[in-house]
């Protein structure tokens, strides 16, 4: 005996209803898996003031994660007196220390150059309304890290945060 569905009045409705569900859930699978083909980095956007404090103090990634941190001053003050940078350290690097190098840094926008294989990723200074960014893939070692404004003085008066790296 040969079974057919026949349309009747309001059939269609489920027929059309079950198709689109079937669609949405294959574009969903489909966007997920072509995120992690493409490995687009995180953005995480931070600010910086001119009472030389960055918005953000606390990020959490994950182990491996890429990530683009864009950093925007948000100040008036001139980039001759007031600039600002992103600068992650390493977890065994003295934040502290590390800033009062690069003091002396002038010439290389407060990195010291015999200090880099300390910094995970830096950016350039950023003047009032300016952006910098850098991406980069966070470490694999689960751990808090320091990322500091090594314009001189900034550090000293709080402009610094953690990256907490989970698995």
């Amino acid at each position: 005996m040969k079974r057919t569905l026949k349309m009747g009045k309001g059939n269609w409705k489920y027929l059309l209803g079950f198709n689109l569900i079937v669609v949405l859930l294959g574009t969903v699978t489909i966007l997920e898996g072509a995120h992690h083909l493409t490995s687009e980095a995180r953005i995480i956007s931070i600010t910086g003031n001119d009472q030389m404090k960055f918005d953000i103090t606390e990020i959490e990634v994950k182990a491996g994660e890429k990530i683009k941190i864009i950093l925007k001053n948000i100040g008036k003050i001139p980039k001759m007196g007031m600039a600002h940078n992103f600068v992650l350290l390493n977890s065994s690097v003295d934040a502290k220390n590390f800033s009062m190098a690069a003091i002396m840094a002038r010439e290389n926008e407060y990195i010291p150059i015999d200090r880099e294989k300390e910094i995970i990723a830096y950016t350039g200074m950023a003047g009032p309304d300016e952006t910098v960014t850098v991406e980069f893939t966070v470490p694999e070692i689960p751990g808090k890290y320091e990322y500091i404004c090594t314009f001189p003085g900034h550090y000293l008066a709080g402009m610094k945060g953690i990256l907490i790296i989970i698995k």
